[in-house]
């Protein structure tokens, strides 16, 4: 579900509200009461981590995993974004 912005024309509160597409836009503010929301255009930020739908989206052949056949290909660059790595390079100890 996104998460949407509104704030309120009348006294400038802002909030977030997580919403289905499918809801109706929030109308009331919840500090002043009056019915002067306004939805807001943000871009909503977001990353994609471990194991889903789009890791095999985009699969060579038979690869189940490719960010286990990534790590094993030797294309890691030490930053530890790669999850062999335990630590970034140059933060241990």
């Amino acid at each position: 579900m996104p998460i949407y912005e509104y704030r309120c024309q009348s006294c400038n509160h802002e909030l977030e509200a997580l919403q289905k597409l499918s809801d109706p836009e929030l109308t009331e503010c919840p500090s002043c009461k009056q019915p002067r929301l306004q939805k807001l255009i943000s871009a909503a930020g977001f990353r994609l981590k471990g194991s889903g739908w789009y890791e095999t989206d985009f699969k060579k052949g038979n690869q189940k995993n490719l960010a286990k056949s990534d790590t094993s290909s030797g294309s890691c660059d030490g930053a530890g974004g790669c999850g062999a790595c335990p630590t970034p390079a140059g933060t241990a100890s």
